[in-house]
C-alpha cells in the first residue's frame, strides 16, 4: 500500500466530517506505522469523542502543544504533518474503499506480527491457541455502509423478509413450538429461569440431546458441572436409560446404542467444561476456531450451562462491579456472540430468594440483574411444586416472547422423567387443568385485594 494513503486518510479527516464519522470506529492507532502520523489521528479521534466535532489545524497544533509524551524532534515532525494537511475531500466511495483496504491490510500485518511473537514465547500473556482468533478478528475486518432501511423505498425488500422461510430449531415439545412459531431461531438468547434442583441442566440436555437427534451439530459448554457427568445426562436420554443404570450397563450393549444412535444422525455434540467463572466470550470464539480448524466442527445452536456463572469480557473480575452490570454484560455478550456466529443460544439462570419459593416467578425474581431479561429474546420460568412432581409434570410460564405474543399459551405444562432426563408432551387435558388452577388462584388473590380495600379508610 502506498504511503501517501495514510496522509490522504489524515487530511480527509479534519476537512470531511461524514467520511470521518463513518471511518473513526473502524481504525486503530496502531495501524498507522509511522508515530507521528498515529498521533496526529489520535487527537482527532479525542477531539470528535470530546466535543463531536472534527478538529481544525489550529487545534491540532494546540493539542499536540500540551502532550508530555513526545520529543522535541517528534514535536517537529508533527507540526510539520498537520501544517501539510491541506484541505483535500475526496471522491467519497473511492476514499471509503481505499480506507477499508488499507485498515485490512494493516491489521493483517499486525496479527501476523503478533501471531509470530505469540509462536516465538515473546508474550507471556497469550498462548499459541489465541492465534486463530487473533488472525480470524484481522480478516474480518471491514467496514458497515448499510445506513439503515429506508421504509419507502425499500418495501420489497421488506415484503421477502416477511415471506421468507425462516432458519429455526424446532423443538420435540408441541407446547414449545407453539410459543416460538416453530423453534429458535438463529442470532437469539433463549434463557430459562429456575432454582437450584428444578431441572435448568434437565432442560438444556433434553433440547440438546433433540437437536443432535435432528442431525444438528450441537456445542454444551458446562461451567458447573463435568463433561461427563453432561455426557451422562445426555446418555440417559438418548439411550432411553436410567441415569442410575447407565453404569450398569454392559459394555456391547452401551456400544451397541451408541452406534444405533450415530446411524440416525449426521450431526455432532460436543461437551467442553470450564471452570466456574473462568470463562467469557472471548474464550467461547477462541474454542469455536480451535473446533472449526481441529475437527471441522461448527455448531449450529450453542448450550451454555449457566449464564450466571460466565465471566465477562468487558469486566476481568465481578469484585468492581454492581451484579446488575456484570450480568447483564455477559447476557449481552452472549447474544453478540449468537448474532456473531449466526446461531441459536440456549442457557438460564437463576431465581432469587424470593423466586424461589414461589409457584408463579415474574421477571423481578431473576437473580442479580433485571438487565438479563431486557436482552433475552425468549425467557420463561420452570415451576415445580409438590403436586406438579406427584404428576410428574413441570410448569412452564413464559416471561418475555419476541417470537410471539407472551400472552398466549402464558402458562403450560410438559411432562418430566428426571430418571431419564427427558421432557414429553402430556395430555391436552392437564393443560387445560392448569389454566383453570391458575384462574381460581388468581381469582381468590383479586377476592382478597377488594376485600382488603374496603377497610381501607377505617382508622384503628
Amino acid at each position: 500500500m502506498t504511503e501517501r494513503v495514510p496522509l490522504t486518510i489524515l487530511k480527509n479527516l479534519i476537512h470531511n466530517e461524514t467520511y470521518t464519522r463513518q471511518v473513526i470506529p473502524f481504525i486503530e492507532p496502531d495501524y498507522f506505522e509511522e508515530r507521528t502520523d498515529r498521533i496526529v489521528f489520535e487527537e482527532v479521534a479525542k477531539f470528535l469523542n470530546e466535543y463531536d466535532k472534527t478538529p481544525t489545524k489550529e487545534v491540532l497544533h494546540i493539542e499536540v502543544e500540551k502532550r508530555v509524551d513526545v520529543t522535541e524532534e517528534e514535536y517537529k515532525n508533527i507540526e510539520q504533518l498537520i501544517s501539510a494537511l491541506d484541505t483535500e475531500v475526496s471522491e467519497s466511495k473511492w476514499l471509503l474503499d481505499t480506507t477499508e483496504d488499507w485498515c485490512k491490510q494493516r491489521a493483517i500485518y499486525l496479527a501476523l506480527i503478533k501471531s509470530i511473537q505469540i509462536a516465538d514465547g515473546q508474550d507471556e500473556h497469550k498462548k499459541p491457541e489465541a492465534i486463530p482468533a487473533i488472525l480470524s478478528d484481522a480478516l474480518a475486518v471491514g467496514f458497515d455502509q448499510h445506513v439503515g432501511h429506508d421504509y419507502i423505498d425499500d418495501s420489497e425488500d421488506r415484503y421477502a423478509y416477511y415471506h421468507r422461510v425462516e432458519n429455526k430449531i424446532p423443538f420435540d415439545l408441541e407446547y414449545f413450538n407453539k410459543i416460538t412459531s416453530g423453534g429458535i431461531s438463529d442470532k437469539t438468547l433463549n434463557i430459562a429461569l429456575a432454582g437450584t434442583g428444578v431441572g435448568k441442566s434437565l432442560f438444556m440436555c433434553h433440547v440438546a440431546s433433540s437437536c443432535l437427534v435432528q442431525g444438528k451439530n450441537v456445542l454444551y459448554i458446562t461451567l458447573e458441572m463435568a463433561e461427563e457427568k453432561i455426557a451422562e445426562r445426555i446418555d440417559a436420554n438418548l439411550l432411553d436409560t436410567n441415569i442410575k443404570d447407565i453404569a450398569e450397563l454392559p459394555e456391547k450393549i452401551f456400544n451397541k446404542k451408541i452406534t444405533s444412535l450415530s446411524k440416525k444422525t449426521e450431526g455432532k455434540l460436543i461437551v467442553k467444561e470450564y471452570p466456574t467463572a473462568s470463562a467469557h466470550c472471548g474464550h467461547f470464539k477462541s474454542l469455536l476456531q480451535e473446533l472449526k480448524l481441529k475437527k471441522s466442527f461448527s455448531p449450529d445452536i450453542i448450550f451454555v450451562d449457566y449464564l450466571n456463572i460466565c465471566a465477562s469480557s468487558r469486566y476481568r473480575t465481578a469484585v468492581n462491579v454492581n451484579s446488575y452490570s456484570y450480568v447483564k454484560a455477559i447476557a449481552e455478550e452472549l447474544r453478540g456472540l449468537a448474532v456473531e456466529f449466526s446461531l441459536p443460544i440456549v442457557s438460564a439462570t437463576q431465581t432469587t430468594r424470593s423466586g424461589f419459593a414461589s409457584s408463579d416467578p415474574n421477571l423481578t425474581d431473576t437473580s442479580e440483574s433485571f438487565g438479563l431479561p431486557a436482552t433475552a429474546d425468549l425467557m420463561f420460568a420452570l415451576i415445580s411444586t409438590e403436586e406438579l412432581e406427584g404428576l410428574n409434570q413441570i410448569m412452564v410460564k413464559q416471561l418475555k416472547n419476541r417470537y410471539n405474543d407472551p400472552t398466549i399459551n402464558k402458562r403450560f405444562v410438559v411432562g418430566i422423567d428426571r430418571a431419564k432426563m427427558r421432557l414429553y408432551d402430556v395430555e391436552q387435558g392437564a393443560q387445560q387443568d392448569i389454566v383453570e388452577d391458575i384462574e381460581v388462584v388468581q381469582h381468590v388473590k383479586k377476592e382478597q385485594s377488594q376485600s382488603k380495600s374496603k377497610f381501607d379508610d377505617f382508622k384503628f
